[in-house]
């Protein structure tokens, strides 16, 4: 028979599960009746591959006759060249969002960084990323939602929002990468200005802590803290150097642990080994003098008076 809505209307409910009529125009169209009398336009179809699809169109009389076998006509033809309607929906409901996302990033990527790079990362995730953006599906996130995440953080804390910013466009970029999606929405985010800002100790300062230093009990702690005022360097880098790497021209440092590319050879201070320094393995990393450094009694600097600090130098966490 052929489907009207008076047909429809009229159907019968069973007296258990569903019923489906078929239309005699359009084959695999169809109506289903369920037992409480609720009705559905649906479409039957198989695919390429063989697989027997059902694709639900409406619910009758939300949908007309006419409208949904109209509708059921534009989806055969596109069965005919090989579209998968229903199969379509199921990779839509399945499709990973941008909480899976982080917690792939989280595994696959942050377990190849160091402890304190992961530890910041973690929180930008925690803390802005995934309140604004977890239920998002990947592929469904666009630039105006990145763009929108960068302005809201960027009035509180703008350097904060850069680093938002970097973090998800290297996780679209994986994304990319693992056939998530296509493109990569956080590029172009025009990103806020930076300043690099430098603090230097007065000479009364460099004074009280050449004297507190000379005074601490652990003092190849206080070499180390000598070490970096004289050179520059960072904390890690004094802390795994070996005596190999200290040679006449001066201390180089381990290539593997610079940010850029090129080597970075810091002059070696004029100065003699201190009697007092412990000798320890060569080859062991020194632990412990982030604590050393934190123990301003123990140093006795006093500290300076600092105004109020920007929201940006806030820990992320």
């Amino acid at each position: 028979m052929k489907l009207s809505d008076v047909v429809i209307k009229n159907l019968p409910a069973p007296a258990s599960g569903n019923k489906i009529t078929y239309d005699d125009d359009v084959k695999g169209f169809g109506v289903r009746v369920t037992k409480a009398g609720a009705r559905a336009f649906i479409l039957n179809y198989r695919t390429r591959s063989g697989l027997e699809r059902r694709y639900t169109i409406g619910s009758f009389p939300d949908w007309k006759s006419g409208p949904a076998r109209e509708e059921a006509k534009r989806l055969k033809q596109q069965v005919d060249v090989g579209a998968d309607p229903m199969g379509d929906v199921a990779a839509a409901r399945d499709a990973k969002t941008v909480a899976d996302l982080c917690d792939r990033f989280e595994e696959e990527h942050l377990t190849k960084k160091r402890a304190s790079t992961s530890r910041d990362y973690k929180a930008l995730i925690k803390n802005h990323i995934l309140p604004a953006l977890k239920n998002k599906k990947v592929a469904e996130v666009e630039f105006s939602d990145i763009d929108e995440l960068h302005r809201k953080i960027s009035k509180g804390a703008p350097y904060l929002a850069n680093r938002t910013v970097a973090v998800l466009s290297k996780m679209f970029g994986l994304a990319i990468k693992w056939r998530w999606r296509a493109d990569n929405p956080a590029k172009g985010v025009e990103r806020n200005d930076e300043q690099k800002r430098h603090r230097y100790l007065s000479i009364a300062e460099l004074a009280t802590l050449t004297k507190a230093l000379a005074e601490h009990e652990d003092q190849q702690a206080a070499n180390i803290v000598r070490l970096l005022l004289l050179t520059g360097a960072r904390r890690g880098e004094v802390q795994a150097a070996k005596v190999g790497s200290v040679r006449h021209q001066g201390w180089r440092v381990d290539e593997t642990r610079l940010d850029h590319e090129a080597e970075d050879t810091a002059p070696r201070p004029p100065l003699r080994p201190c009697p007092a320094t412990p000798r320890r393995h060569p080859c062991r990393r020194r632990e412990g003098s982030r604590e050393a450094w934190r123990r301003p009694v123990a140093l006795r600097v006093p500290r300076p008076r600092q105004p109020a600090p920007d929201r940006d130098q806030k820990s992320m966490a």
